[in-house]
């Protein structure tokens, strides 16, 4: 079977305004100097950056029958993105985010759930599992008919097809964390997450203590995404961790999802551990240098040329 990789999860609208020095008054008006709109959404920024680095890639998700929803389908075809299990809404509109992008290349975020509400498990055609050797689903906390019980559904009828298994977290603005996911965790190959996410689901503050808290659970290998902190992996055999790298930070949006891609590219080429969690950080930190969540990375021969820029072989 070909390294196919399915991303399953959150389908979103971007509207970028940069740099934001303050809010306006209510009623006032303030500038920045861009504001724009891209294809965001983790399901949607990992498949695009995956596919920069040369894997295939499907997407299934959930978008309203709107033009934001008809925008991110044609740009996704023309990425090069398999979209045609894509669901359409007829109740919700997509979903869409306002990302206000700080000096410092910080974000702040306004959030419509839309239809990544309306995607329950009856939206995921199982036989297609059989295509793909890689599932990675991306965001479940933001899909709140999907979660819980389809997500376990999903990852268990994965691992019965022997497809390798990746769950991104985003921040849980339902405030339900464990609770939705504890039953899937055995079920999940590698686990990516912010340091503030893992967190508020483990309850524990130190990394280690951490990463030790979703294997004890039945996660095979965890990886947290600290900013510019860096970056850290771990599972029953191994611990590194990798340092942010020193670049011109334009744009965060998207650094934790290009890093996601990046691990799985290293999956892909049979990479052993460490060196996939070097990948990783080497992509999350390229979506950095442009703004917008996948502009950053262009092809794999350009993400290895930027690597040696830094004195990383890969």
């Amino acid at each position: 079977m070909s390294d196919n990789l399915l991303c399953i999860g959150l389908i979103v609208g971007d509207f970028i305004s940069k740099p934001v020095e303050e809010m306006p008054e209510r009623g006032k008006l303030s500038f920045v100097e861009t504001t724009e709109l891209h294809i965001g959404g983790c399901a949607t920024n990992t498949g695009i950056v995956a596919k920069k680095l040369g894997i295939d890639v499907t997407i299934l998700g959930k978008v309203g029958n709107d033009n934001l929803g008809k925008f991110i389908i044609n740009k996704l075809k023309e990425e090069g993105i398999d979209t045609k299990y894509i669901k359409i809404s007829d109740k919700f509109t997509t979903s869409g985010t306002s990302v206000l992008v700080l000096s410092d290349g910080e974000r702040s975020f306004l959030h419509s759930v839309g239809a990544n509400a309306d995607f329950t498990i009856n939206d995921i055609d199982f036989s297609l599992f059989q295509n793909f050797s890689i599932l990675h689903i991306a965001g479940p906390f933001l899909m709140p008919n999907f979660v819980g019980e389809g997500l376990f559904q999903t990852l268990k009828k994965a691992k019965e097809k022997n497809l390798i298994t990746c769950l991104d977290t985003v921040w849980d603005g339902f405030g339900k964390w464990l609770e939705v996911i504890e039953s899937s965790l055995p079920y999940i190959d590698y686990f990516f997450a912010s340091l503030e996410e893992a967190k508020m689901i483990s309850g524990k503050k130190e990394k280690d203590d951490i990463c030790d808290f979703f294997l004890l659970k039945g996660v095979g290998n965890v990886c947290l995404k600290m900013g510019e902190n860096g970056s850290y992996i771990k599972n029953k055999n191994e611990k590194y961790y990798f340092p942010a790298l020193k670049v011109n930070v334009i744009d965060t949006t998207g650094a934790g999802d290009g890093y996601v891609a990046g691990f799985i590219k290293g999956l892909t080429l049979r990479l052993d551990f460490k060196k996939c969690g070097l990948i990783a950080n080497i992509v999350g930190a390229q979506i950095t240098t442009a703004i917008g969540a996948t502009n950053g990375v262009k092809n794999w021969q350009d993400t290895l040329d930027f690597a040696k820029q830094y004195s990383y072989e890969i």
